[in-house]
């Protein structure tokens, strides 16, 4: 069983949001069109792309940030500092909530790691497409490709680590799912659901985000600190986790030595700390699925 407590998770969406301005500002610019007038930012988070939203759009154009959590939309608020209109309701409750809360035809919505969390996610795909403008376009950010950034053999525990960490992180996700009063299963994927949704002119594209080692120190604190929220949230370790999940005490989905072997490499007075290394670098995929509202 798997309980996410949004309100201690707030914080670091709201320091994600701010360290992936740069990510947020590609993405926006290259998805936003001439004569946009409504840009709504779904499961906003702690506001990123809401902010890049505003920022690549022409003054005067309405951003709207959504969230269901509201100390979460209240990160979302400072984050984006009074260039969106910040507005609280659940993908969960149909469209009408949304519709209300955007009060305008969207010419552009955007949903990044957040219909994952709707219990019936055909249906918020659904709901969210039935708010477009014609021609307006759904962006569901969801999926890729596992993050990585460490080497195979770490001289400390097995080798191949990260990996096995993934395969907890799948086991982790399908246990969050199941946990959802009344989750409905998806079998596809989600180009199929835009489709589903009515959405023409569907697509996926993959942006690769590559940082070469050696990185700064800064850089691998940051690694460091992605691990340790992940090695937390699957053993529910608060200290390691910093609150982010909860998780039942019968659940393992990391093996006791791979749990002794991330204590030591997230450990900063181990001679094995990450952040010690030379050799941490970033590469990940990321991908967004866009489908177009008939005209």
């Amino acid at each position: 069983m798997v309980e996410i407590d949004w309100s201690e998770h707030a914080p670091r969406l709201r320091s994600s949001a701010a360290s992936e301005a740069e990510w947020n500002e590609q993405v926006a610019r290259q998805l936003v069109r001439p004569g946009d007038t409504v840009a709504v930012d779904v499961g906003c988070g702690g506001g990123g792309m809401a902010k890049a939203l505003a920022a690549a759009l022409p003054a005067g154009t309405t951003v709207v940030a959504i969230d269901a959590h509201p100390d979460v939309l209240e990160q979302a608020r400072q984050h984006t500092g009074g260039a969106v209109r910040c507005e609280l309701a659940s993908m969960d409750d149909g469209p009408e909530p949304l519709r209300k809360a955007i009060d305008a035809p969207a010419s552009l919505i955007w949903a990044s790691a957040s219909v994952h969390h709707a219990a019936d996610q055909q249906a918020a795909v659904n709901a969210l497409a039935s708010l477009l403008a014609p021609g307006g376009r759904l962006a569901l950010a969801e999926g890729g490709l596992p993050a990585r950034s460490l080497p195979w053999d770490l001289g400390v525990g097995e080798p191949g680590l990260e990996s096995r960490l993934d395969v907890a992180r799948d086991q982790y996700f399908r246990a969050m799912r199941d946990g959802l009063p009344g989750s409905v299963p998806m079998p596809y994927g989600w180009t199929d659901a835009l489709t589903r949704a009515g959405l023409v002119d569907v697509a996926t594209r993959s942006i690769l985000t590559e940082q070469s080692a050696p990185l700064s120190e800064p850089e691998r604190e940051k690694i460091a600190d992605k691990f340790r929220e992940w090695v937390g949230r699957l053993t529910g370790e608060a200290e390691a986790g910093h609150g982010h999940g909860h998780v039942g005490h019968d659940t393992q989905w990391l093996s006791p030595d791979d749990v002794a072997t991330w204590k030591v490499l997230l450990d900063p007075d181990s001679e094995h700390y990450l952040v010690r290394r030379t050799d941490l670098a970033v590469l990940s995929v990321r991908s967004i699925h866009l489908g177009h509202a008939p005209n």
